[in-house]
């Protein structure tokens, strides 16, 4: 699939049939993510992957917003190893945890899996569950698999603001 089909063609999946993503395309997920870009190179992400009952029934704990989906990839980052930027305000973390979160999805559309980009849970709740370390800060979960019978974009995915409503040149 080439790349505009990618970013044209992907959406929030909200209707998965529950199979698990197959074990070679769920590793091409993966290695976009460990490909992606991070400040300083500090690869501060950390990817968990669930697909057990368990680990399935305890996403469902902390989030109505599962979809069915059989796999999900919790994305987290190491605190204790972000970039502080000048004025030390802000760190790496987020923005680089969003990249390869970002990375997973597009490469997860170009492999044949839909995917859902879910923020809506408690991410502390989430650590709990898990049994996270401290130093750990859970960003989103991506839910991950194939489109149920029905499935599709919401009415409207397509559209979008135009460039001049967005961008400025200066």
């Amino acid at each position: 699939m080439d790349f505009w089909e990618v970013i044209r063609g992907r959406y929030s999946c909200k209707k998965f049939d529950g199979r698990p993503v197959a074990e070679g395309q769920l590793r091409t997920i993966l290695e976009a993510g460990r490909l992606a870009p991070t400040a300083k190179n500090l690869q501060e992400q950390r990817i968990y992957v669930v697909q057990s009952a368990e680990g399935l029934a305890k996403i469902d704990r902390v989030t109505p917003c599962r979809y069915g989906a059989g796999t999900v990839v919790l994305v987290a980052f190491d605190r204790e190893n972000v970039f502080v930027y000048p004025g030390e305000k802000r760190n790496s973390g987020i923005e680089d945890a969003s990249i390869v979160a970002t990375h997973m999805l597009l490469a997860a559309k170009a492999a044949g899996v839909e995917s859902c980009w879910i923020n809506f849970f408690d991410p502390e709740a989430a650590a709990r569950e898990f049994g996270l370390p401290e130093n750990e800060e859970v960003l989103m979960l991506l839910d991950l698999g194939y489109a149920a019978e029905g499935a599709g974009p919401l009415a409207s995915h397509s559209q979008r603001r135009a460039l001049s409503e967005t961008v400025q040149y200066r």
